[in-house]
């Protein structure tokens, strides 16, 4: 089993990448926003319990998003392993998630980060809000705030990442093709 975490910026392609590598190493793509919206639609009881928390305005706890991952890997059969996509977000995230895979015999063997710079994101986010209509993504002070965010929360996992030897940072400007075939090669040394 490979357990590998997949970093980047919004609209670094961290999402299109995961989706792919998932299908050629047969690893299961968790994005925990996707799950999360799963569980909603689905009207589950962690989906009902989430409902609340969100309509007060709050996040949902570490907690609950640890237990929703580690439910996913239990009923996991058929997989090489997992690729996490934008998850864990925070420090205590990332430590709650090794605690949890520990506790199965895993580890994260590898998070790979991509990198992209701000004016590319802003450009890639404009263009992706004409294909998805997302609105989120055509407003210039929401991306920037999106990646204020990412820099201030998020790349501090990328440090302990680092201080856990795992962590690969790849370039993440050119085609698709050409940053699926930069990710490959990190992940081919874990193979």
């Amino acid at each position: 089993m490979i357990n590998v975490l997949m970093f980047g910026p919004p609209g670094s392609g961290k999402g299109t990448q995961s989706v792919t590598l998932a299908e050629k190493y047969n690893l299961l793509h968790l994005s925990t926003g996707d799950m999360l919206r799963a569980e909603l639609a689905a009207n589950t009881d962690l989906g009902r319990k989430m409902a609340a928390i969100m309509a007060s305005g709050e996040l949902v706890p570490d907690e609950v998003v640890i237990d929703m991952i580690a439910h996913k890997i239990d009923s996991t059969t058929d997989k090489a392993g997992f690729i996490f996509d934008g998850f864990p977000r925070t420090v205590q995230q990332a430590e709650a998630l090794q605690t949890m895979l520990e506790g199965r015999k895993m580890k994260i063997d590898m998070m790979l980060v991509l990198e992209v710079g701000d004016t590319e994101l802003m450009d890639r986010m404009k263009k992706r809000a004409l294909v998805s209509g997302r609105a989120d993504d055509a407003d210039e002070s929401v991306i920037n705030n999106r990646i204020a965010v990412y820099r201030a929360k998020t790349e501090p996992v990328i440090e302990y990442g680092r201080r856990a030897g795992v962590c690969h940072q790849v370039d993440g400007v050119g085609s698709i093709d050409e940053i699926f075939g930069r990710l490959c090669n990190h992940i081919e040394t874990i193979i």
